[in-house]
């Protein structure tokens, strides 16, 4: 499952970070690493983009990068 495919309020971790180049390392200069959780907060009105809590801060990135980052739901955590 993708990081944009997860319902909101919904806990995961993530499982790998794709992507090529300049927006990968972006990725991973944000935090988002494999192994860390990550919570879907909020989305935007129009479906993009979307907000994430990842480690002790709040992240908003569009819908086209959350594509990218593969995750495995938590089950039983929110």
């Amino acid at each position: 499952m993708t990081l944009n495919k997860l319902i909101t309020g919904t806990a995961a971790v993530i499982t790998k970070v794709g992507g090529e180049g300049v927006l990968r390392c972006r990725l991973l200069d944000m935090g988002i690493i494999p192994k860390t959780k990550v919570v879907k907060t909020k989305v935007a009105p129009l479906g993009d983009p979307i907000e994430i809590r990842i480690r002790d801060y709040t992240l908003t990135i569009r819908m086209e990068d959350a594509e990218k980052i593969e995750v495995k739901q938590l089950v039983g955590e929110d």
